[in-house]
């Protein structure tokens, strides 16, 4: 008899499940708000709200062995009553309850002791230029939570800019020191239920208004801040007693220091190169960490991979068949199209992974230029 999984949310990181589901026998089951949603067509099941209802989530349960999440945006205290009538969450909600509000994170990490920017809680009770006058700008303004792909999350260059954004929104913020970094990084961990714990290598990403536009695995970092960036990872879900799939962002300075910028408690878009480049993907490693399975190899198939968002740049409905065709003719590419039936500006619709043999690798930048020029209109 086959393990049946739950999922909260039923977008294209549960949609990316699939393959490693059938080559594991697990049966996947979605909550999900839209019968459109992308991971719909690979469930053996679907049921149709959103990811916080968590009535919704109890009949999920029933139907499943262990419910795990694709999004953070659940109802942490709902599910809490779920978890104490015997439903098992992977990962634990005690494992998430610090890193869904991005302030509460912060605070976490820093007594923890790992690296990250100077940062504060806007309070309502305090003048807002006291609060920032440590902070200098630009600082970086954050949504405590529901923030992603660059939503609620704002650069700001003064304090005008800060004062009207505060004063028209209702929402909780976070404020941090805006850091300069010469890359930003990332690094996809796991850990298992007997607390084994296996780590991708770290990759270089590179956004643009907060939305990944592309990775380059592995990194062009020194062994001793790929070390340090492993011990971050395995310091962080050792604490947290984490079971699943963990991806970690995170800057590197120009005077060489390590900063953790967020933690994103699921598959990640840092490590969607892993589905063709590496022996195990992320997708297959999180089915394997909370269905209790032993964790599989993290290497590289390849010198190095390069995975090129492919987002939204206009309202429509297109499939871009012909864009895609030209895409998947590119010698060692792969296309991985989510299916979604909307595109709009920033919408992941899907990506193209490129594996590079040794002698290719200098030349990465010229592959990156031509899927974009190939994607994006002229």
């Amino acid at each position: 008899m086959s393990m049946k999984l739950g999922i909260i949310g039923g977008g294209q990181l549960a949609w990316m499940m699939k393959d490693a589901a059938d080559k594991l026998g697990v049966e996947l089951i979605v909550q999900t708000p839209s019968p459109n949603d992308p991971a719909v067509s690979i469930a053996q099941h679907s049921i149709f709200a959103a990811v916080d209802d968590a009535a919704a989530t109890e009949i999920l349960a029933t139907k499943c062995d262990i419910v795990t999440f694709e999004n953070e945006f659940v109802n942490l205290a709902a599910l809490s009553l779920l978890e104490k009538q015997g439903v098992c969450f992977h990962p634990q909600l005690a494992a998430l309850a610090p890193l869904l509000d991005k302030y509460e994170q912060r605070c976490y990490l820093r007594d923890l002791g790992l690296p990250v920017p100077q940062f504060l809680a806007l309070s309502g009770e305090k003048k807002l230029e006291s609060q920032i006058e440590n902070l200098g700008f630009p600082v970086v303004l954050k949504a405590r939570r529901h923030g992603y792909d660059g939503q609620g999350t704002f650069i700001i260059p003064d304090f005008a800019t800060l004062s009207k954004i505060v004063n028209q929104t209702h929402s909780q913020f976070l404020v941090e020191e805006f850091v300069p970094f010469t890359k930003e990084l990332a690094i996809i961990a796991a850990r298992s239920v007997n607390g084994e714990i296996v780590i991708y290598p770290a990759v270089e990403t590179l956004q643009k208004e907060q939305v990944c536009r592309w990775v380059i695995a592995p990194a062009q970092i020194t062994q001793e801040q790929s070390l340090q960036i492993e011990a971050i990872a395995h310091k962080l879900l050792t604490s947290l007693q984490y079971i699943g799939v963990c991806g970690i962002e995170l800057f590197l300075t120009a005077q060489g220091k390590i900063l953790i910028n967020e933690i994103a408690p699921r598959t990640h878009n840092s490590g969607h190169f892993s589905l063709d480049a590496c022996e195990t993907s992320q997708f297959e490693q999180h089915l394997r960490a909370v269905c209790g399975l032993p964790l599989g190899n993290t290497r590289l198939y390849c010198a190095s991979a390069v995975m090129v968002n492919l987002l939204g740049y206009e309202n429509s409905h297109c499939d871009y068949q012909k864009q895609r065709q030209q895409l998947a003719n590119i010698p060692q590419a792969t296309v991985h199209w989510y299916g979604k039936t909307e595109a709009r500006p920033g919408r992941k619709l899907g990506h193209i992974t490129v594996l590079l043999d040794q002698d290719q690798t200098n030349g990465v930048e010229d592959i990156i230029h031509k899927i974009e020029s190939i994607w994006y209109p002229q």
